[in-house]
């Protein structure tokens, strides 16, 4: 008999990907199928997922891929397979197979759900609420109306989101209350902002606001009409950046009548470095971190830095329930890899930053590119050059609209009611906010 082992696919793009196996190329195989066509041959996509599965030694999808190759037109194959992708990181992969599973058996509870759990992990709400929508006669309440509630708002559709909402009975669940009280903040936040902001697809700080209660002080000057919306791509950041960041976030606190009586410093060397430039700003003195410390003002500047100090993991846990007036700060954030706690405050959104004290890049004397060193000088020198340093903007190149302090506490304004409120998650997209990143 004929060995499947033998096999090979014959559509040009998959044949690409089993060359690169051929190659030991795992991860090219694996980008030439991030890259194909949804609608290839089921059986064929089965055959290299299945082998790249062997390579990286992932049997419980070898095994699935393997089913589905010999059975692609089973439904409990096409499921199998979904999940296995689902489970092992490659949602992309258990799309078209989940799709092709609810074709057949419409009424699985199960395939339509992890059809939306892989439609979720790539951020594709918009096709999440539209799988949802037209299985709407047969949606439990919860999970599947709170899912579509979820999708709708990340998709940017709040009248549909508000509809469903109001639809949801009370859970029956307490796990689920969790989720039905996040979801009440989301909608209350998207309420305040309204009437402020235009929370259309380029409303980077609107809806900021609405997914995590963050207020975004400032926006990037370079490729707003090209997909980045206000936010940086590589950033090599500045004192200039800095004091312009706190001062946002003095306008900001003024602004929601909140009056912190002292700046929180938490462990890692930049949080220390802008805490002590931030205490100076706001005229207040500057303490260790406490979680039960009230009416403070914490200061990161990039939390993910903080995750990495020593106890950064418990750190940032006890941020997610503040106590009473305690505002987190954070100066850099970045937008494609986010820690779950949300601040209240960010200065800007990038993929990629570096510190004004890390090695920057600088031009070396042949022309080309070399890193420098970093600035060892104490925490308290550092700190006082930024509190020195021009806020004066960046100009950029002309494309990104005004942003001025005023339309800033216009915004906080509006939203002071709902500021600072409940648990402070942080939802896992950039929301409908069109970027590069998903295109």
């Amino acid at each position: 008999m004929f060995s499947r082992r033998n096999r090979r696919p014959k559509s040009p793009e998959l044949l690409t990907a089993w060359e690169a196996l051929d190659a030991g190329d795992v991860p090219g195989a694996l980008r030439q199928l991030r890259h194909a066509p949804e609608d290839l041959p089921l059986a064929e996509v089965a055959l290299v997922v299945g082998r790249a599965a062997g390579a990286a030694g992932f049997d419980d999808l070898g095994k699935a891929a393997g089913a589905l190759a010999a059975a692609p037109d089973k439904a409990q194959q096409l499921y199998d397979f979904g999940y296995a992708c689902v489970e092992r990181g490659v949602p992309h992969l258990a799309i078209p197979a989940l799709r092709e599973a609810l074709r057949l058996v419409p009424g699985s509870a199960a395939a339509l759900r992890e059809l939306v759990s892989a439609y979720e992990r790539e951020e594709r709400h918009r096709e999440a609420v539209d799988v949802l929508a037209a299985h709407e006669e047969g949606l439990a309440a919860w999970p599947d109306r709170y899912l579509l509630v979820f999708n709708a708002v990340l998709a940017g559709d709040l009248d549909l989101a508000r509809h469903h909402h109001a639809l949801l009975p009370a859970p029956d669940d307490d796990m689920w209350l969790p989720a039905r009280d996040r979801q009440n903040r989301v909608l209350a936040r998207a309420e305040s902002a309204q009437p402020a902001s235009p929370l259309d697809h380029t409303d980077l700080r609107g809806w900021q606001y609405v997914l995590g209660g963050t207020v975004l002080g400032t926006f990037s000057p370079y490729g707003f009409d090209a997909g980045m919306a206000g936010r940086y791509a590589w950033l090599q950041d500045s004192h200039d950046q800095c004091l312009r960041g706190l001062l946002r976030l003095k306008a900001v606190l003024e602004a929601a009548g909140t009056r912190p009586a002292s700046v929180s410093l938490l462990p890692d060397r930049g949080s220390r470095v802008l805490g002590l430039a931030a205490a100076e700003i706001l005229d207040l003195p500057a303490v260790p971190f406490a979680p039960e410390r009230p009416d403070t003002v914490v200061i990161a500047y990039d939390l993910n830095e903080t995750l990495e100090a020593a106890g950064g993991p418990e750190l940032l846990g006890g941020l997610l329930h503040r106590a009473p007036g305690q505002v987190l700060h954070e100066h850099a954030s970045c937008w494609t890899d986010t820690p779950a706690v949300a601040p209240d405050s960010v200065a800007l959104l990038h993929q990629s930053v570096v510190a004004p004290w890390a090695p920057a890049l600088r031009a070396d004397a042949d022309g080309g590119v070399e890193r420098g060193e970093p600035d060892e000088r104490p925490e308290t020198e550092i700190a006082a050059d930024i509190v020195a340093a021009d806020p004066t903007p960046d100009e950029g190149d002309g494309e990104t609209p005004a942003d001025s302090v005023e339309r800033l506490t216009e915004f906080v304004t509006a939203v002071r009611g709902t500021w600072l409120s409940g648990e402070r998650t942080r939802v896992k997209s950039a929301g409908p906010v069109v970027s590069s990143r998903f295109r």
